[in-house]
Parts: structure tokens; C-alpha cells; sequence
């Protein structure tokens, strides 16, 4: 079982900027993609943004349509790892962020994420 471990997250103000990390104990590339969810206190799960492995789904990504041009996510083969660029943060942005590999076969992370391999999630706090 691959473990995944967040950091990067921490408290900002208005506009800031955050970069999180995620980092997996075995090749990143076993996942068919990778994304990064988010909750906040009494909302559901969401799907922030996902990116492929550069086999079966290509290097696409998906960005929730509320961080489209101020959240990046890249992935990085040789290290393992999964980021999220975050600018331009917003307090609706305040939640728990959870990395995830995703298994399914030639698709990007799904919203419901239910077989997906998780991480235990940073906080990301913005305040106005």
C-alpha cells in the first residue's frame, strides 16, 4: 500500500500564497492519476484538481471551476511528489486538503474518490 504524506499547509491572509506538497512512499506512477480534495468544517469533500500520469490519461488536469487560474497542480516523477500551487487564496478556500492517488484506469481523480489511496490532509487556513 502506497502512503501518501501532505505538508505545506499553514495560515495566510487574504491573497496569499500557498504551495502543498504531497509525497508518496512508492512511485507515483502506479496511480492512473492523482488529485488533491479538500473539505471544509460541515461541507462535503470536493474535487479541487486532478492530473494524469502521463500514460493513460495523458498529462490532463482538472481545476474546480472557483480555482481555475490561481491553483496549479504538477507532479513531479523523479521525487514522488504532487503539488498544489495555490495564489490569490481566498477565505472559501479555508479547508482540510487531502492528496489522493486515484486508480481509475485511463480517467482523472472522480468526485466521489472512493477507491482512491489518501493522505491524513493539511490545513489550509485564509483569513480576511
Amino acid at each position: 500500500q502506497v502512503q501518501l504524506v501532505e505538508s505545506g499547509g499553514g495560515s495566510v491572509q487574504v491573497g496569499g500564497s500557498l504551495r502543498l506538497s504531497c509525497l508518496a512512499s512508492r512511485s507515483i506512477f502506479n496511480f492512473n492519476a492523482m488529485g488533491w480534495y479538500r473539505q471544509a468544517p460541515g461541507k462535503e469533500r470536493e474535487l479541487v484538481a486532478s492530473i494524469g500520469n502521463g500514460a493513460s490519461t495523458g498529462l490532463a488536469t482538472y481545476y474546480k471551476g472557483t480555482v481555475t487560474g490561481r491553483f496549479t497542480i504538477t507532479r513531479d516523477e523523479s521525487t514522488n511528489t504532487l503539488y498544489l500551487e495555490m495564489n490569490n487564496l481566498k477565505p472559501e478556500d479555508t479547508a482540510m486538503y487531502h492528496c489522493a492517488g486515484c486508480p481509475e484506469l485511463g480517467r482523472l481523480c472522480q468526485q466521489r474518490g472512493s477507491s482512491n489511496t489518501w493522505g491524513q490532509g493539511t490545513q489550509v487556513t485564509v483569513s480576511s
